[in-house]
């Protein structure tokens, strides 16, 4: 009885121990990759508009990519980026073509509103 007594006590001592030591650390954050992480984000819907030329036409999707030049309104500098907009908007314009747009942004996502084609500058 005391050898088991002993037995149990030397296996329970180094737990005892393990518990009493530094506190387990939380994961840290990664950094995050997103080059919109450190953008002012508004907290509810806002409207903006911006000029920018038609990269990508994905009709499955309902999306259109933009190489768009700086949107003042959400403090975004020149970037591309991909909004979601619907037939008639994705059916108005061309790869490679330059536009002028309004977009509806949430703070995650944005949504093309108007779209038009830039037209070509005057001679």
């Amino acid at each position: 009885m005391k050898n088991i007594l002993m037995t149990a006590t030397l296996l329970a001592l180094p737990l005892g121990l393990t518990a009493c030591g530094k506190p387990a650390e939380a994961p840290k954050a990664e950094t995050p990759t997103d080059p919109m992480a450190d953008m002012a984000m508004p907290a509810e819907a806002k409207m903006a508009k911006g000029t920018g030329t038609v990269t990508a036409i994905d009709t499955a999707s309902g999306k259109i990519t933009l190489n768009h030049g700086p949107i003042a309104e959400l403090e975004w500098p020149a970037m591309k980026m991909g909004f979601s907009a619907d037939a008639a908007a994705i059916n108005s314009v061309k790869l490679g073509e330059r536009v002028r747009f309004e977009i509806e942004w949430n703070g995650k996502t944005g949504r093309i509103t108007k779209l038009e084609p830039l037209e070509p500058p005057s001679r």
